[in-house]
């Protein structure tokens, strides 16, 4: 039997009128510090955005939630932030913030293999 793992996780929204406080799941962010796993899945759904807010900066919450894989992942390509551990990298991405593109709280979940898991979450959260 393999080794079941405790996660963290956080689902990644847009949210394109901050003041209205509506918006759509548009991704997920897990972190596993045991398997120094670190990955987001993301999927933007121009039509539910257009729904809240017909003037969404469309582009702009697209552009900020591409960026959110390419932290996780690290390395040269996510800038200075690539420079940081994956735990400060998960923490500065599940940061409030009062911006068009946020996460949920912080979620801790359980289970063997960390892509599927991710894959199940994205699932039933975004898609």
């Amino acid at each position: 039997m393999q080794e079941q793992h405790t996660y963290d996780y956080a689902v990644i929204r847009a949210v394109p009128r901050v003041e209205r406080g509506e918006f759509v799941n548009v991704g997920v962010i897990i972190w596993c510090a045991p398997q120094r796993f670190l990955k987001a899945l993301v999927s933007v759904d121009t039509k539910k955005i257009l729904a809240l807010d017909p003037k969404a900066d469309v582009e702009a919450i697209q552009k900020a939630v591409a960026s959110i894989p390419i932290v996780c992942k690290g390395g040269t390509e996510a800038g200075d932030l690539g420079k940081l551990a994956l735990s400060e990298r998960f923490n500065w991405l599940v940061a409030p913030r009062s911006t068009s593109v946020q996460t949920s709280p912080v979620h801790i979940g359980r289970g063997c293999e960390l892509d599927q898991a991710i894959e199940k979450i994205f699932n039933e959260m975004v898609r």
